[in-house]
C-alpha cells in the first residue's frame, strides 16, 4: 500500500491513525532540537571539571558511542516504522510483557523527568530574564513552571504540525546561542585572547586514571548527545520514515557532535577549568563570552536562549512520552484507552492529558525541592539516573537488532554492519557499570524507579487480564513504497 494512501486511512476497528506531517527537513530539526536541549548549556563546565582542559574528548567519546546505537535504530525504525520505539523492538524481539513494560517504563520516564526539569529550569530563566527575583522552591515559580508544561500540552494536543513548528523555532533559537559561542571563540583568536595549549591538558581532581576518568566524563557527557532516540517515536507521523530516518539522523548526530566539540574546545581555551566550575561565577557559557567579547551584554541575552533551549527539550519529551504510550496502548501492553486518538486534531490526547498529568506532579517537586541544597542535588541525580536508565536501554536495543535479524519483513530497510550493534551493546553497558558513575546512588533511584513500574506492570496485567499483549508485537507493516 502507498504512503499516500497510508496517510488518510483509519484503522479497521474505526480507530484513527495520526498525522504524517514531517518531512526530511522538518525530521532534520526534530532530531538537532532534540539533542542539543539544555545538556550542553548545564554540562560543559562539569565534563570539564571531570578531565581538565581535554574536556572534548568526553563529548567526542559520547558522539562515538550515540552514533554506534544510532545504527541500529536506523534499521530497527525503517524495518518497523511504527511508533514506540526501544519498546516496540523489544517487545518484537523478546515478547515478553514484562520486559516491554520495563522498557517503554523506563524510557517514558526519562521523557517526563526531562521535561519536568526542563520546566523547572524554564521558570527559573523566566525569572531571571524579567528580573522578578522569585525564590527558588517558592510558589511564583512552581505556577510558572505548571503554566508553561500546559502550554506544551496545549501544543501537543493541538497537532504534531504545529508542535514541530514550534520545535524549529526553539531549534534556531538554541542553536543560535551555540554558534554564538563558537563565533566568539573564532573571534577571540584574532585578538590572542584564546590559550589553545589548554585542550590537551587533562587533568582529573579524583584518583581515577586517565581511562576512568574519561569514562565517568563520557556517561555524562551521553547526557547531552541522547535525545535521537526521541524521533523514532514520531515515525508514524513521517511522511516517508524508511527513506528519511537513515539520513536525517546521521546528519543530525553530525551537526550537534561537530558543534559540541567546538564548544567545549572555545570554553576551555576561553576560561579556566577552575573558573568553569565555580559556580559562583556563573553559568561556564556565560562565562566564555564574557572572555571573549566582554562588550556583549550576555548575561541579559543567555536567560532567553536557555528559555527557549529548555522548552524545545520539554515539547519535544512531552511528544515522544505522549507517543510512546499511545503505540504501546495499542497492543495491550499497556490500558488500550491511552491509545485513544482525537477525531479531528488526530493526537493522542489521552496519552498527552496522561503524561501532563504526571509531569505536573514531578514539577512540583523538582520546583519545592529546589528551595534547598540537598534538595538541588537529588535533583541533579535524578539527571544522572535518567542517563543511567537510557543507557541500559540502549544495551537492549542493540542486542535486539541481532535478535530480530532473524524475523525478516516484506520491504527493503537500512541494515546496519554487523559489528556495530555488538559494539554498541558493549559499549552501552560499559558506561552503565560502576565505574563510570560518579554517584552509587545513581543506582538506588533507578531501582526505586524500576520496583514503582513494578507495580504499574501488575496494575496493568489486572486491566488487560481478559488479553494478554501479543506476542508477535505490533500490528503487521504493509509495504510502503519509496
Amino acid at each position: 500500500m502507498s504512503t499516500s494512501s497510508s496517510v488518510d486511512r483509519d484503522h479497521q476497528d474505526g480507530q484513527h491513525e495520526l498525522k504524517r506531517v514531517m518531512g526530511p527537513k522538518l525530521l532534520l530539526l526534530f532530531i538537532v532540537g532534540d539533542i542539543l536541549g539544555t545538556g550542553v548549556y548545564a554540562l560543559t563546565g562539569s565534563v570539564a571539571g571531570e578531565v581538565g582542559g581535554a574536556a572534548w574528548a568526553p563529548f567526542l567519546a559520547a558522539f562515538l558511542v550515540a552514533t554506534i546505537t544510532a545504527f541500529s535504530y536506523l534499521e530497527l525504525v525503517t524495518k518497523y516504522p511504527q511508533a514506540a520505539g526501544a519498546a516496540l523492538y523489544t517487545h518484537k524481539a523478546f515478547g515478553i510483557h514484562f520486559v516491554t513494560f520495563l522498557i517503554a517504563f523506563a524510557v517514558m520516564s526519562s521523557g517526563i523527568t526531562s521535561a519536568s526539569t526542563a520546566s523547572n529550569a524554564f521558570a527559573g530563566f523566566f525569572s531571571a530574564g524579567f528580573s522578578l527575583d522569585l525564590a527558588p522552591g517558592g510558589t511564583g515559580l512552581m505556577f510558572i513552571a505548571l503554566g508553561f508544561m500546559a502550554l506544551v500540552a496545549a501544543i501537543n494536543f493541538r497537532g504534531v504540525s504545529e508542535s514541530v513548528k514550534a520545535n524549529v523555532v526553539l531549534t534556531m533559537v538554541e542553536l543560535s546561542g551555540l554558534l554564538l559561542i563558537i563565533f566568539i571563540g573564532m573571534y577571540a583568536v584574532t585578538q590572542g585572547n584564546a590559550d589553545f595549549s589548554r585542550v590537551m591538558v587533562f587533568d582529573s581532581p579524583s584518583d581515577k586514571g586517565t581511562f576512568l576518568a574519561i569514562t565517568a566524563a563520557t556517561s555524562l557527557a551521553f547526557f547531552a548527545m541522547v535525545g535521537f532516540e526521541d524521533s523514532v517515536n514520531m515515525a508514524e507521523e513521517c511522511e516517508n520514515p524508511i527513506r528519511d530516518f537513515p539520513k536525517m539522523m546521521l546528519t543530525g548526530l553530525g551537526i550537534t557532535g561537530v558543534i559540541y566539540i567546538l564548544v567545549s574546545i572555545t570554553a576551555v581555551a576561553l576560561v579556566p577549568v577552575g573558573d568553569l566550575t565555580n559556580v559562583e561565577l556563573g553559568p561556564a557559557l556565560n562565562q566564555v563570552v564574557a572572555a571573549g567579547a566582554p562588550d556583549l551584554p550576555f548575561d541579559k541575552i543567555f536567560p532567553f536562549i536557555g528559555m527557549f533551549a529548555v522548552a524545545n527539550s520539554a515539547l519535544i519529551n512531552m511528544l515522544m512520552a505522549s507517543r510512546l504510550l499511545y503505540g504501546m496502548a495499542n497492543q495491550d501492553v499497556l490500558p488500550r484507552s491511552l491509545g485513544k486518538v482525537h477525531p479531528e486534531r488526530r493526537t493522542p490526547w489521552v496519552a498527552i492529558l496522561f503524561t501532563t498529568l504526571l509531569s505536573f506532579g514531578l514539577i512540583i517537586y523538582v520546583v519545592r525541592a529546589s528551595g534547598s541544597d540537598d534538595g538541588l542535588a537529588n535533583v541533579t541525580l535524578l539527571g544522572g539516573t535518567t542517563a543511567l536508565l537510557l543507557l541500559c536501554v540502549f544495551t537492549v536495543v542493540n542486542i535486539a537488532v541481532l535478535v530480530l535479524r532473524k524475523q525478516p519483513v516484506d520491504h527493503d530497510h537500512f541494515r546496519a554492519p554487523t559489528f556495530l550493534p555488538v559494539l554498541g551493546a558493549i559499549s552501552c553497558a560499559f558506561l552503565a557499570g560502576p565505574w563510570a558513575r560518579a554517584d552509587m546512588e545513581q543506582y538506588k533511584i533507578a531501582g526505586l524507579m524500576m520496583a514503582v513500574g513494578l507495580v504499574l506492570w501488575v496494575i496493568t496485567w489486572l486491566v488487560n487480564r481478559g488479553g494478554r499483549a501479543k506476542k508477535t508485537g505490533f500490528r503487521d507493516i504493509e509495504h510502503l513504497e519509496k
